[in-house]
């Protein structure tokens, strides 16, 4: 079986940016190897930070957090000012979404990219939750499973 091992995330400065994500949720620090900047994500995952002047198409990284470390990770969010929001297009400034009967929110890193903590995996409460993940009622209204009242 196959298991993902690595992610190249380039950067303006790769120093920078490994050391806000390891700042920001807890991990620890980042270890330098030859042009990359590595941070442990999980067991058998590293970021390998990359410095670059090339563009940067921002990408998005979730992070499965317990509710004890969403709000440790959130209090510095707010702590160092930074902008977040409650959805992925960035409409709901200044607030955390509720889905699955979790909790979410997204903020960005010195390079952009978007990082995402939830304290519940997407579609996990299914539709007795009291806030449905609006992407679990999209996909029963394209299988027919569910009406479309809109």
């Amino acid at each position: 079986m196959s298991v993902l091992n690595h992610q190249i995330v380039w950067s303006r400065d790769a120093e920078t940016s490994a050391r806000f994500l390891t700042d920001m949720l807890g991990f620890e620090p980042p270890v330098k190897l030859g042009h990359f900047v590595m941070v442990q994500v999980s067991p058998d995952i590293t970021f390998d930070y990359m410095t670059t002047d090339r563009a940067i198409m921002a990408q998005h990284y979730a992070f499965l957090v317990s509710e004890n470390e969403f709000d440790t990770i959130f209090a510095r969010v707010r702590e160092r000012g930074l902008e977040y929001w409650a959805d992925p297009r960035h409409q709901e400034p200044g607030s955390i979404n509720y889905l699955d009967d979790g909790r979410g929110v997204y903020f960005n890193d010195p390079s952009g990219h978007e990082l995402e903590i939830i304290t519940r995996p997407y579609g996990s409460g299914g539709l007795d939750a009291e806030h449905v993940n609006p992407l679990l009622n999209e996909e029963l209204k394209r299988s027919g499973k569910l009406p479309d009242l809109s």
